[in-house]
């Protein structure tokens, strides 16, 4: 199974805590293998003879075996228990790395919950692999390979009768692998839908609320519960109908051990101790295969857990730093596309249709359209978040995909319409991208975001802790603290994703003259996609996007005078902001 030999390979990082667990699994089969000799050597030499001394002897050394085969056994559990949390930390900070470096078109094609199940139940399904049952394996392949060799010595007739049911063993558990591989990554892919359902309860509990639906999101939930159960109720009818097999293999076995072996006794050829240290060896023949029937399950899901979690790993990152990229150290303002095309991951139709425009420096670009024309999609393409699909976006006659990612993000500052905020303190979400920022800094970032009024209206003021994902604060004050996070960066290009849409139109403006005075000081070019007529109004520039296309370019006036889309957006908005019927 290639996805399990690519964790043994990450095994070998710890190998000598693999070798310490395999060291002390040895000396628990040799502990074992001696235990069943000590009890012939009893029998036959101490009862059988009447031999006090050799009887308490024998006795002495089995208590002597049985402490060391405690000790043996936590030596064995212990190492490869440490081993197997060493590749499942290792296996973490891997996947969550590469889901950190993986483009938005990845994200945009994933499901949050397949990925958390990944990180979460799938590699714990890899670390009991290795914990429990890789040890296990190798522990019955090696005592099997012993205890067969010694009962060969002892009586290689009975050695072929009993050894006989482990190849039916192997051929019942390789069939019962193969059958039921599929079965168990099933397994997996439903956890993370029912996760899935879950994670968007879990932040939509109060829409969920709102509408009174929490009946049908129950009714959903159990509905994928149910496939889960039914699913898992088919491996546990895949295991049942295995083992049992075995376990009529193994008692038949035993009973012809037995039989055979009773009349070898009877014979003379063949004592009494030796019978019964045979039967002790033939138990630890069929315990070995017991076990190894037991962990062919884990096997089978841990095999389709480590291939769930290798495919994030070995996912290609579609957006990376070419071969020779330079640092973006500068910046002009002349920020230029070329004939721009662009397609989204998995869509059928283009975002951006040949998009050509430049701005000259120190501008105000103001992005106007209709919901879906295009707006996002620009402004996604500057900091490359996505690439285009052909035509180019150039900063000062560069192409951005000939600067380190690290270097161009860190000079784009963005505030997204859609706020994220961290739990934590308001401290640690506006200084975000800056930790070591000073107190200073951050409260002159929050007085331009004008959210430094209300902070320190708190009890705690910047230390305040606020919910997961800013719950507790209205969406005004996430935007602002939004705001001051991006001005608390180095930026040198800034945009606006309709930043200031959950504040009033009086805060909005407040801002808007504090990040007017910024982005002449601070600021290259700056973008804004606007909804309100005072940000168009002020932009040096206005871009008015239509289904992927440039439509028009200019000034207030100018497109006012010239376009009718312009006129008809804007006449929306007003009604928007003076509805019918309202005294102006």
């Amino acid at each position: 199974m290639p996805p399990l030999n690519r964790v043994l390979r990450q095994l070998g990082r710890y190998r000598r805590i693999a070798l310490g667990a395999i060291a002390s699994l040895l000396l628990l089969t040799a502990a074992n293998a001696i235990t069943p000799q000590l009890f012939r050597w009893g029998i036959d030499q101490g009862i059988a003879q009447n031999d006090l001394r050799v009887v308490l002897i024998s006795g002495a050394w089995m208590v002597a075996a049985a402490i060391a085969r405690g000790l043996f056994n936590f030596g064995q559990t212990f190492w490869a228990e440490t081993a197997s949390q060493g590749v499942a930390y290792d296996l973490r900070n891997q996947i969550f790395s590469k889901i950190e470096n993986l483009s938005f078109s990845y994200h945009d094609r994933s499901q949050t919950s397949q990925l958390l199940t990944r990180v979460t139940s799938d590699i714990e399904q890899v670390r009991s692999f290795i914990g429990t049952s890789l040890i296990q394996v190798i522990g019955a392949v090696v005592t099997l390979v012993s205890i067969a060799i010694i009962l060969l010595l002892m009586n290689w007739q009975l050695a072929l009768i009993t050894l006989a049911i482990v190849p039916l063993a192997a051929w019942v558990l390789i069939r019962f692998l193969q059958r039921n591989g599929d079965l168990f990554r099933l397994v997996q892919e439903q956890l993370g839908d029912l996760n899935a359902v879950l994670q968007e309860n879990l932040i939509g509990i109060r829409v969920v609320k709102a509408f009174v639906r929490e009946e049908t999101e129950r009714s959903r939930y159990t509905t994928l519960n149910e496939e889960l159960i039914s699913t898992n109720m088919k491996t546990i009818r895949a295991i049942r109908g295995t083992f049992p097999i075995i376990f009529l293999l193994s008692n038949l076995i035993t009973v012809v051990v037995v039989g055979f072996g009773g009349l070898q006794v009877i014979d003379g050829s063949f004592s009494i101790g030796e019978l019964v240290a045979f039967n002790s060896y033939l138990l630890f023949i069929l315990q070995p295969i017991l076990l190894i029937g037991f962990a062919a399950p884990a096997i089978a899901q841990a095999a389709a857990s480590a291939e769930r979690v290798y495919e994030v790993v070995d996912a290609e990152v579609e957006i990376r730093d070419r071969l020779g990229a330079v640092n973006f150290d500068h910046c002009g303002g002349r920020m230029t596309f070329e004939n721009v095309r662009f397609r989204y991951p998995g869509s059928t139709t283009e975002a951006l249709k040949g998009v050509s425009f430049e701005t000259q420096p120190k501008e105000l670009i103001a992005i106007l359209g209709m919901t879906g024309s295009g707006k996002s999609t620009i402004i996604n393409l500057i900091p490359r978040f996505y690439d285009v699909s052909s035509g180019a976006v150039r900063i000062d006659g560069r192409d951005v995909r000939e600067f380190s990612l690290a270097s161009l993000r860190s000079r784009i500052g963005i505030v997204f319409q859609d706020t994220t905020l961290f739990s934590g303190t308001i401290r640690d979400n506006i200084a975000y991208a800056k930790q070591n920022a000073a107190l200073q800094d951050i409260i002159a970032a929050a007085k331009t975001a004008h959210i430094h009024d209300f902070v320190e209206t708190l009890p705690d003021g910047y230390d305040t802790l606020i919910g997961e994902r800013g719950v507790g604060l209205s969406g005004g004050q996430k935007q602002r603290i939004a705001i001051a996070r991006t001005l608390l960066t180095d930026y040198r290009i800034l945009i606006l994703d309709d930043s200031t849409s959950a504040v009033d139109a009086q805060t909005a403006a407040q801002i808007q003259a504090s990040l007017d005075d910024l982005m002449q000081r601070k600021t290259c070019t700056s973008f804004v996609i606007a909804q309100r007529i005072s940000t168009v109004k002020n932009a040096d520039r206005i871009l008015l996007m239509d289904q992927g296309h440039l439509v028009a370019q200019g000034s207030h006036e100018q497109l006012l005078a010239t376009s009718p889309l312009y006129g008809a957006i804007l006449e929306s908005q007003v009604k928007q902001t003076h509805p019918a019927g309202e005294r102006r």
